[in-house]
């Protein structure tokens, strides 16, 4: 008897990648219309998975040109620019085999997939750090000053310790490990795309956390940037203890 399409489909949706070649080989010569639908998406999904494979190889250019260095880490921040909420930096030691697919710059991911790759990252990762500079600490050394502390402090909690820090742009002061800034870094490195995700879900998951605190700005959906109905609710209301004085003083 003849395996119902619905059936076959429900196949394809349950197969790994691994298992995709064999379920082609099954159905190749099932010449329906709606089978051969199904044999061209998993054909896709092999190819898409392929694709992917060999762009994340290329993002691990640095980290097999610095392949002697025992531990090696990639660091960025999250949070230059709102308003509202502090500063946050990640750091994170990946395994030299890391097989994390889907690393990239944390904008450009979705929401869940950041949420994905976060738990993922944080299961496999050697080490990581994130570090923390409020509101207060913004307004009294300046943002690019705060940034720098955060990452310090990231850096600090890793064990074991990193000896090579691949940096998304910039030179960490007060840092006696070798540094390499890389432009654009968190879509050139696994390592520094990593920590741009760990950070950007822990900043995020903190302003939703504010939210219930503080409703009336739309925190959990702004995330403390300059959204029209957060700058509204400021103009209103007046800033929160959250706010950063430094960067609201033309809304005010």
């Amino acid at each position: 008897m003849e395996q119902k399409i619905n059936e076959i489909k429900k196949s394809l949706q349950a197969a790994s990648i691994n298992e995709l070649p064999a379920f082609i080989d099954k159905y190749s010569a099932d010449t329906r219309v709606g089978v051969q639908a199904l044999l061209s998406r998993a054909k896709k999904r092999i190819q898409d998975y392929q694709k992917e494979l060999e762009r994340t190889e290329k993002m691990k250019e640095y980290e097999n040109q610095y392949r002697s260095f025992s531990y090696i880490c990639g660091i960025d921040e999250v949070g230059r620019g709102p308003l509202a909420g502090p500063v946050v930096a990640g750091a994170v030691i990946l395994p030299k085999d890391c097989d994390i697919l889907y690393l990239n710059d944390s904008k450009q991911l979705t929401e869940k997939n950041r949420e994905e790759l976060y738990e993922e990252i944080m299961e496999k990762a050697v080490s990581t750090g994130l570090g923390f500079v409020s509101p207060e600490r913004i307004d009294e050394i300046n943002i690019l000053q705060a940034t720098y502390e955060a990452m310090r402090e990231a850096v600090g909690k890793l064990h074991p310790s990193p000896d090579i820090l691949l940096n998304d742009a910039v030179t960490i002061p007060g840092i006696s490990v070798k540094q390499v800034p890389i432009i654009k870094g968190d879509a050139k490195s696994i390592s520094i795309a990593a920590a741009s995700i760990i950070a950007k879900v822990t900043r995020d998951r903190l302003m939703v956390q504010y939210d219930s605190v503080f409703p009336e700005y739309g925190f959990a959906s702004n995330k403390g940037y300059g959204a029209k109905a957060h700058i509204d609710a400021l103009k209103k209301l007046g800033p929160t203890p959250i706010h950063r004085r430094s960067f609201i003083q033309n809304f005010l």
